[in-house]
């Protein structure tokens, strides 16, 4: 699944060709994704400029003067800029075309994706109100993170990817920044003290940060047609190496299911 590094690449890479554009048509091709494509977006979105790609946790927020196109990438979907000549694929679900013939593409093979349009505060629509601060906001503080896991008995883990504590860390930050903070997978996260919440507030913001510097160095070109891009690479301290050598000091690492997802720690480096 695309996350908030995947996400945040996405938004940068498609921001400078769509930017002030006017889109000139909506093209929808299969509108029954994880919730249906807004009946309405054809109308409301042709004519219009678009003057701000953002992001919201996982949500990509293209804003006009009129409203707001959110755009989820699911579980496999992706955005492309394509060409008038470009080959339509058969999951090449919506185009938005602009006035140049520039076409924003939304590909989602397996249709857990969405694209909504909300004309209201969009702070306040109903899939993004409850969504805790962005984790590389001034935000999200070990102070915020501390005072919000008082009398919290769940999984350090599984709070830290709860949504509604801090949006955008997913399984795979969640493992890697726990591992780099020192701290076990399954400790309670109202045991956890503040100085340790100050070293994982740190990891969570320099691992995500330094996946979206790989992302936007290893990201195939956004203009081309060649199918899904290529989400970044880089070197996983534990995330996927279950019975490998901990690179810190060479204990086996151990893998467990937590919260239905995969977690591997290290029995020694993490307590």
């Amino acid at each position: 699944m695309p996350e908030l590094p995947e996400v945040e690449t996405t938004r940068s890479g498609i921001s400078p060709h769509i930017h002030n554009k006017v889109v000139g048509q909506v093209v929808i091709r299969q509108e029954n994704l994880r919730w249906p494509v807004s009946p309405n977006l054809v109308n409301a979105l042709t004519g219009e400029k678009i003057l701000s790609v953002e992001r919201r946790a996982k949500y990509l927020l293209l804003k006009t003067g009129a409203g707001t196109v959110i755009i989820h990438l699911g579980m496999s979907g992706s955005l492309r800029i394509a060409h008038r000549e470009s080959r339509i694929g058969k999951h090449d679900h919506v185009d938005i075309v602009f006035d140049d013939q520039t076409i924003l593409r939304f590909t989602d093979p397996r249709k857990f994706g969405c694209m909504l349009w909300e004309e209201g505060n969009i702070s306040e629509h109903p899939l993004l109100v409850k969504l805790g601060p962005e984790p590389l906001s001034d935000d999200f503080t070990s102070e915020y993170l501390h005072s919000a896991s008082r009398r919290r008995k769940s999984a350090i883990k599984t709070f830290i990817m709860d949504g509604q504590v801090v949006v955008g860390v997913g399984n795979i930050y969640a493992n890697e920044a726990l591992f780099e903070a020192g701290i076990h997978p399954k400790r309670e996260a109202g045991r956890v003290s503040i100085a340790r919440y100050e070293k994982l507030t740190v990891s969570i913001k320099k691992i995500l940060l330094r996946a979206i510097e790989a992302g936007g160095t290893t990201l195939r070109d956004f203009t081309s047609s060649d199918g899904q891009p290529g989400y970044f690479k880089q070197s996983l301290c534990v995330y996927g190496r279950g019975s490998e050598a901990c690179r810190l000091c060479g204990t086996p690492l151990k893998e467990i299911r937590l919260g239905q997802r995969s977690t591997v720690y290290c029995s020694k480096c993490q307590r």
